[in-house]
């Protein structure tokens, strides 16, 4: 029987600890020592976590709006917010942190639901690009503002800890949709206020 979590209803815990299994021992070790024993278990329960996002809707966060903000139409950033995900490529992680900027038009969302929607689109497996783009079009498809902005700054232990080794490097992507593209000024404003919480 497979686990209520496995969202292909698929593959059951028990096969995954064994896949864990297969790749200790692959990796030289042997996956019957105690010290590895509980290791599977760990390591499923682990993934359950890290890759939860892929059980959640983020549009559903953004589905519960305020209307009453006395025709408060000026930019809405919240900067900041940290996350955890995982590059698809080599299934390590991207630590990082995401900025995310709106133009409302009559309605807002609670800031923890901006929070929210990046932590689900974060754990699933990622790129970068994907991830920012992922954000900012799931703001625009809800809440119809006049524009998104998002902005994402990340380390990705894929460089730092194998191949290249390049400590020290983070990367930056961008998505800007609506008048955040269309109008240089408005772009503007969003970085300024993204530079000002630097300092």
């Amino acid at each position: 029987m497979s686990e209520p979590n496995d969202p292909s209803g698929k593959i059951s815990q028990a096969q995954a600890e064994d896949a864990i299994r297969v790749l200790l021992e692959w990796a030289g070790e042997n996956p019957q020592r105690e010290g590895l024993l509980d290791t599977p278990k760990r390591v499923a329960k682990a993934y359950r976590d890290w890759f939860s996002g892929y059980q959640m809707d983020p549009r559903e966060y953004l589905a519960r709006t305020f209307e009453e903000v006395a025709g408060y139409d000026e930019m809405i950033v919240l900067r900041d917010i940290e996350f955890e995900s995982h590059c698809e490529h080599h299934m390590a992680p991207i630590i990082g942190r995401a900025h995310v900027g709106y133009l409302p038009s009559g309605k807002v969302v609670g800031i923890s639901k901006l929070a929210r929607v990046v932590d689900v689109y974060a754990r699933r497996f990622q790129v970068q690009e994907k991830l920012t783009a992922q954000i900012a079009q799931a703001i625009q498809d809800v809440l119809q503002p006049r524009g998104v902005g998002v902005v994402i700054e990340a380390t990705h232990e894929c460089m730092t800890t194998r191949g290249v080794h390049k400590r020290g490097v983070s990367m930056v992507t961008s998505k800007m949709l609506g008048e955040f593209r269309e109008d240089a000024r408005t772009r503007s404003e969003f970085l300024r206020f993204l530079e000002s919480g630097k300092r």
